[in-house]
Order: structure tokens, then sequence, then C-alpha cells
């Protein structure tokens, strides 16, 4: 068991050397388009990447529609294992709409052992999502 410091610490060191081994701006919360942005998620048992859609309901929907519609591009030309979920509720008890694609294994960010593994599936797999984004957004960007 780590403590609260020892924990916080760790979490703090593996974002320190992920952006240090991947030096690159991220788009995240930068995407021009309302309550849309791009996570990353690394705990104690999982690690993701996610395209998050956290806006008033009306806007979600008319957002979440054309996101589905880009599915098959999404799917087919950069990342096939992506998983769309309308309805995803986060700890806090929000529901938001989530794209997002799970590192398959077991890791946890306390055990450096997964660091590396983490940090290139963060790496590889965002890039590419970050792609399509670039490449479609002038379609989710029309109202």
């Amino acid at each position: 068991m780590f403590s609260k410091e020892e924990s916080r610490q760790l979490r703090q060191d593996f974002w320190t050397s992920f952006g240090k081994s991947f030096p690159r701006k991220w788009i995240l919360y930068n995407t021009k388009i309302k309550g849309l942005s791009f996570k990353f998620h690394f705990d104690t048992k999982k690690a993701f990447i996610a395209l998050d859609l956290e806006d008033d309901l009306e806007n979600r929907i008319m957002c979440w529609e054309k996101l589905v519609a880009l599915k098959t591009i999404l799917t087919n030309e950069y990342l096939p294992d992506v998983i769309y979920e309308e309805a995803y509720f986060l700890d806090n008890g929000k529901e938001i709409s989530r794209i997002y694609l799970p590192l398959e294994g077991k890791v946890s960010i306390h055990n450096k052992n997964s660091w590396q593994d983490v940090m290139v599936f963060f790496n590889t797999n965002m890039i590419l999502f970050e792609t399509f984004f670039e490449e479609y957004n002038y379609f989710l960007e029309t109202r």
C-alpha cells in the first residue's frame, strides 16, 4: 500500500516522465468545440484515452449524432477497437458521452514496470485520435 503522498508523487512522476518521453502539445481541452475534450486516464487499475462530450443535453445529442456518423471512419482508418458510449457515468454520477480506447492488460500507475507500455499506448493512440479529430473537426463544428 502507498500513502496518499507516495501515490500523489508516483502520479506526478508518471506524468512528468510521459511529458519528457513524448514531448508534444496535445489538443486535450483546446478543441474549440464546447464541451468536447480529449483525456488521458491512468490509475491503479486501468489506462485509457477518451474523447468526452460534457455539454448541455441538447448540444451533447447534436454533437454525439455527428460523432456516430463518423464512427465507421474512426474505426476503419484510425482506432478499430474504440468504444462508443452515449451514456457514460463518471465516478461522481455525472452522465456524459464518451468515445474511448482502453489499454488491454493489467496496469497500475503505482507499478513503474507498466509505465512504458502505458506511455507508448497513450502516445500512439492519442496521436491517431487527434489526427482523426483534426481531419473531421469542421464537421463537428457546424451546427
